[in-house]
């Protein structure tokens, strides 16, 4: 904890500290067993994106449609089961958004290796699946609970893991440090 504390201070703050790997999502396993190609590695992919306003306005855009064309429903009342990873087409919760996302931006052109699928503990302390895209001037969290796009350490969440940047199907622990929830 005293080396986390250490590694935190001085760390630029923009963007989140791994210091390990984790086990991937239970969820993540399953979709990838089912779906491999949407697990691979991009070949020679940047793991921070540069941004432009053209890719900004992309990022909020596909935030925005994202989150107005799926309608938050849980695991269980669509699949009958607690966890289950897919990218949705009308209905879904916050990691089948996320996946979403994470399709569209790469569609889009963004380095595959710069969005990665993330697990936080909400200001509750309950579990949530975000999106963070790793850009040259921060890692920025698209959320489906808001339209705004904010810097990981202004979310009010505490990040836990998210996938590498080097092999999407592998998983980094993040230094738990409790994000504040102001905009930016």
């Amino acid at each position: 904890v005293v080396v986390l504390a250490l590694l935190w201070r001085w760390a630029d703050t923009r963007f989140a500290v791994e210091y390990g790997t984790s086990l991937p999502p239970l969820g993540f396993v399953d979709f990838c067993r089912r779906d491999p190609s949407d697990c691979d590695a991009g070949e020679g992919s940047a793991a921070r994106a540069a941004i432009s306003t053209k890719s900004w306005r992309m990022l909020q855009m596909v935030n925005v449609t994202v989150n107005g064309a799926i309608a938050p429903v849980d695991d269980e009342t669509l699949y009958g089961t607690a966890e289950y990873w897919t990218v949705p087409t009308d209905a879904g919760d916050c990691e089948d958004v996320a996946l979403l996302k994470k399709k569209q931006l790469e569609d889009a052109g963004f380095p595959a290796a710069s969005l990665r699928l993330t697990v936080v503990l909400d200001e509750q302390g309950e579990g949530h699946a975000v999106l963070t895209v790793s850009t040259t001037r921060g890692d920025y969290i698209l959320d489906n609970r808001r339209n705004d796009i904010r810097l990981w350490s202004r979310t009010g969440y505490t990040l836990l893991k998210r996938q590498s940047a080097d092999n999407p199907r592998r998983w980094m622990a993040l230094a738990p440090v409790k994000a504040s929830s102001k905009a930016g």
